[in-house]
């Protein structure tokens, strides 16, 4: 029997970063983007000024025609920034099909783009088991069962034994989770949670476990109670969340073990709370914030209302960098019969950077669909290629890379490995552009349901 890997290649997925050399000037080809030289020098300088902080209450508008590479350069930016910075892809109607108010969606998507880091010292007990005895006693309303009372618990270091005892909650979080002797376990002094870390190499060796889902681990050294470091990050709308399900009460350290339940609508009082909590950490350096990136689609979808808030969101203190995309010229802000730039209201527009970009031309859209084809796995023959380049500069360069796969699967079920100009014809004739599925319409429009 044969097994077949799914693999799913999104339409960016070979965006790397921006492709610029150590100068900030824009590589031809790098990176997995082509062209758009000035508008990827512009996206290097917001990324320059992101990471040096300068970009707070600022937004940044990519406009030009469909197909010209703005979710590209979109997504570049993020992977410039790095992992560790949150990023945050919403499209302009998603927020008429939640079940949740417009205001929220986009306020839990500004959050979502916030990141935070903690850095928390706690006191724990750590080493490896070398005794573990439950004391158990009859169940005061069961007499047909026991309850375990507490338990005598000998940890060990390479330097230090010590034997404690623990009451009844830890030591049923110890029996649950199948600790044994010659494991390396931790316990929080304050919660009292248990976290196997694993079984000692000397136990290990002892008792014979070579492959097992317990790692191995070494005999911790030094005192058995001592102070750790924990460091973890989450994000404003983690903790939005954490604290409104549990209304302001528990630890942070809660955000690490299990989820929360779903939520609808966050209050603001909540919210305040948890950004007053954020400011005074990172004033008493345990925590610190790590601005990310919204990058709103299709911004031109959005309303007057919804335009209204995100320009009073901007002004926060605790805001991310926006990044906006807009296809459309001169037209209605929704919600009202004002024709602007983009869709969009002019007081939001003068406090944006903007960034045009621009169809690409014959040399630029082969590079694309070369970048494309390698991607998908795709050969094509010379020929192929060249009607592939005329349609995408003709037509549209989406259009093109949109052939390319059913091109090949007609390629391959006429016993070919590579794409020839007959297989770019045929599924051309099969496949109608926007303009002919618009003629199209228009000829057959009165047997078209109304």
């Amino acid at each position: 029997m044969s097994t077949r890997a799914l693999i799913r290649v999104g339409a960016h997925s070979h965006i790397k970063g921006l492709g610029l050399d150590e100068k900030g000037k824009a590589k031809f080809v790098g990176d997995g983007l082509v062209g758009q030289l000035k508008a990827r020098e512009a996206a290097g300088l917001v990324v320059r000024l992101i990471k040096e902080g300068k970009m707070a209450g600022r937004a940044v508008l990519l406009a030009g025609p469909p197909g010209t590479g703005k979710t590209a350069i979109a997504i570049g930016i993020a992977r410039e920034l790095g992992s560790d910075v949150p990023f945050v892809q919403l499209s302009g109607s998603e927020i008429y099909s939640a079940e949740v108010s417009k205001t929220e969606v986009l306020m839990r998507a500004l959050r979502k783009a916030i990141g935070v880091r903690f850095r928390e010292k706690r006191w724990v007990l750590e080493g490896e088991i070398a005794e573990f005895e439950p004391h158990y006693v009859q169940h005061p309303f069961n007499p047909y069962q026991r309850v375990v009372q507490k338990a005598k618990l000998t940890l060990r270091t390479k330097d230090e034994r010590v034997t404690y005892t623990v009451g009844p909650d830890v030591a049923e979080e110890m029996i649950s989770r199948g600790v044994q002797k010659g494991m390396v376990i931790m316990i929080d002094k304050e919660s009292g949670r248990v976290s196997v870390l694993g079984m000692s190499e000397e136990a290990a060796k002892e008792l014979g476990y070579d492959i097992g889902r317990i790692p191995k681990v070494p005999v911790p050294s030094g005192p058995v109670e001592k102070e750790r470091e924990f460091v973890w990050t989450t994000t404003l709308d983690e903790l939005d969340e954490l604290f409104h399900k549990q209304r302001g009460g528990g630890g942070l350290a809660s955000l690490l073990f299990g989820a929360t339940e779903e939520r609808k609508e966050i209050d603001p009082e909540t919210r305040a709370q948890v950004d007053k909590l954020v400011k005074e950490r990172v004033e008493k350096k345990e925590a610190e914030i790590i601005p990310g990136v919204l990058f709103i689609d299709e911004i031109h979808m959005l309303d007057i209302e919804a335009f209204s808030f995100l320009n009073r969101a901007l002004e926060s203190e605790l805001a991310p960098i926006v990044i906006m995309a807009s296809n459309r010229g001169l037209t209605k802000i929704r919600g009202t019969d004002i024709v602007s730039p983009h869709g969009m209201p002019l007081d939001l527009l003068d406090r944006l950077l903007i960034i045009p970009t621009y169809p690409y031309n014959a040399e630029e859209t082969s590079e694309i669909l070369r970048i494309r084809a390698r991607e998908e796995g795709i050969e094509l023959e010379d020929d192929a290629m060249e009607l592939l380049v005329k349609y995408g500069t003709e037509i549209s360069l989406r259009y093109a890379v949109q052939l390319m796969a059913p091109a090949a699967e007609r390629a391959k079920s006429n016993g070919r490995n590579k794409v020839t100009r007959e297989d770019v014809e045929a599924v051309r004739e099969r496949f109608a552009s926007i303009e002919e599925s618009i003629q199209h319409l228009r000829e057959w429009e009165n047997k078209f349901m109304k």
